[in-house]
């Protein structure tokens, strides 16, 4: 007995995204380490661990409006937070990066669950 999927396209779910720079600004605007993929629209949520400044923004969630292949603004008032750093880590040793973690989408664009970007 065969297993069969109806759906020949599958959607393409986006992913989290390592974060390289966060400006101090209304709305922040972030950037990544390389192309997100993401849409205008996108729910994200912010992590930033420990040792790269900027604590507040830690497990805030927001809409982005897409700025280009790497970067986004969030929908977050950053002006009076700490600077964002990224701290430098011996070679080898084992760390966490932050991230930018997709959670959602307005339901009025409804793109994400459309949108099919794998390749064939």
């Amino acid at each position: 007995m065969g297993f069969s999927y109806a759906n020949p396209l599958p959607t393409f779910q986006r992913a989290m995204r390592v974060i390289s720079a966060i400006t101090k600004a209304n709305p922040a605007a972030v950037t990544t380490t390389f192309a997100h993929q993401y849409a205008t629209g996108d729910i994200v949520r912010i992590d930033v661990p420990l040792g790269f400044g900027m604590q507040q923004i830690n497990q805030q969630t927001g809409t982005i409006t897409v700025t280009g292949s790497t970067t986004f603004t969030i929908t977050i008032d950053t002006t009076s937070y700490d600077a964002f750093v990224v701290p430098s880590f011996p070679v080898g040793q084992a760390h966490q990066d932050a991230q930018v973690v997709p959670v959602g989408e307005i339901n009025a664009n409804l793109q994400s669950a459309t949108q099919n970007v794998l390749p064939y």
